[in-house]
């Protein structure tokens, strides 16, 4: 056989033995050597460290001949199959990469700079993929099979994760992994042009003035993030409760009580809701109630504690602008088995909520405040809002970068009185006025 040949045949040796098919015979050669007894007295980085030590035994005695560089890179990889989430470990860590989705073992993708885009990783196989779902659903305590095709669970690092499987899934099980968001300051998103200096103050004021504030927003608009910038600007004094389903959000006050809800067990039981924990909230006192988003009956409780003494409360709401947040709101409301007429859901609201910011995600990824507006309605008249901030775009160009400008409108009087006994200014960008022209009526 010519030299060229035998060079050949070597990288097809290689490549069979380092492919997520090869890694996968790793593994099983490395467990069939360990001693999981004692691997399991260690903690996790000593049991790393163990199992790295015997894979690099076992590729230098039966392994093909590679560079310095190629036995690490083949060592991790048969350590993250062993131990952690197998090909989905350097995607978890690679801070630059927010969403992970598995269509299937052969199709995966990822969302980076809020652009979704394929990459060359795959699962060796359906089974490995359903292996790596097993791991994730078992540290919750939960099962995924054919009677129970749809599970929603968290990884220990915070990670979102959403699996559904068949015959719900067309295209084979499908995994969806969102990442624990990064806490990011109000500066910080300026500087990224999600808002401008001038609303930022403003939505200082809103925040120390203890005004109530809905953020609004599609999904992966960023609505946890603001959320989370903007409640740096309460008081350090005050004692927060925070509600979630998943813990996001990262304040960093003194007195924060963080809740979160639960899922039901395998039976079908022990199920805590984000509506049990608001009620629970109003009996632990608290200053402000922080809610990371309301999607059923929970939204009449948010309200009524809004209405009886916890101003400057905040929660997020899916909505595809404000008009529709407002109206998502009394719908939600009327979910209540609590059976209420719609114009008595509308009153709780128009007394609650003072202000709607509504962010918005670009063509290019960039995701921003595109309106800020104050609730203009009193009692029970039909909802009106008066818009604060809008941020105008330009025409999108060939280079599919969305530019614009963000325009400033008149503070109403009822709010900007509240924030100047507060304590608080409006900045002059705005002003303060009733200009009945700049509000409208939410039809």
């Amino acid at each position: 056989m010519a030299l060229k040949d035998r060079i050949e045949d070597s990288r097809h040796i290689v490549a069979g033995k380092t492919s997520a098919a090869g890694v996968s015979m790793w593994r099983r050669r490395l467990l069939e050597e360990i001693n999981l007894d004692e691997l399991t007295k260690l903690d996790l980085p000593q049991r790393r460290a163990r199992l790295e030590k015997v894979a690099g035994h076992i590729i230098s005695r039966e392994g093909p001949v590679l560079s310095p560089g190629e036995r690490g890179a083949l060592i991790r990889r048969i350590v993250d199959e062993a131990l952690g989430l197998g090909v989905l470990e350097p995607l978890l860590a690679d801070p630059s990469i927010t969403e992970i989705m598995v269509n299937g073992p052969d199709d995966v993708y990822v969302e980076r700079a809020g652009r979704i885009q394929r990459i060359e990783t795959t699962f060796a196989s359906e089974d490995q993929l359903y292996q790596t779902i097993d791991r994730i659903v078992a540290q919750v305590n939960r099962r995924v099979d054919e009677s129970s095709p749809m599970v929603d669970a968290r990884l220990p690092t915070g990670e979102r994760v959403n699996v559904i499987i068949p015959p719900l899934s067309l295209v084979g099980p499908v995994l969806t992994i969102r990442r624990f968001p990064r806490a990011y300051s109000v500066d910080e998103l300026v500087r990224a042009n999600s808002l401008d200096e001038h609303s930022a103050v403003l939505l200082a004021s809103f925040i120390r003035g203890r005004l109530n504030v809905v953020i609004s927003g599609g999904t992966g608009t960023g609505k946890t993030t603001m959320l989370n910038a903007l409640s740096a600007f309460v008081p350090n004094e005050e004692r927060i409760v925070t509600i979630e389903d998943s813990a996001e959000l990262q304040l960093d006050q003194e007195h924060i009580i963080r809740l979160e809800s639960r899922p039901p067990n395998i039976e079908g039981e022990g199920q805590i809701a984000i509506r049990d924990l608001v009620r629970n909230s109003l009996r632990m006192r608290p200053d402000r109630i922080i809610v990371g988003e309301v999607r059923g009956a929970e939204t009449l409780d948010m309200l009524q504690a809004m209405n009886t003494g916890h101003e400057g409360s905040m929660v997020t709401v899916h909505a595809n602008s404000a008009d529709d947040a407002i109206y998502r709101l009394q719908t939600m409301a009327s979910m209540s088995d609590v059976k209420l007429p719609f114009e008595t859901v509308r009153d709780q609201i128009n007394s609650a909520v003072d202000v709607m910011i509504h962010l918005g995600r670009g063509v290019d990824g960039s995701r921003r405040i595109v309106e800020v507006a104050a609730v203009a309605s009193n009692r029970r008249e039909r909802f009106r809002l008066q818009t604060v901030m809008r941020f105008v775009a330009e025409p999108v160009t060939t280079d599919r970068i969305v530019r614009g400008e963000f325009n400033h409108y008149p503070v109403p009087k009822h709010l900007a009185h509240r924030l100047f006994t507060a304590g608080e200014n409006v900045p002059p960008v705005f002003g303060v006025g009733d200009d009945d022209s700049l509000r409208r009526e939410v039809s």
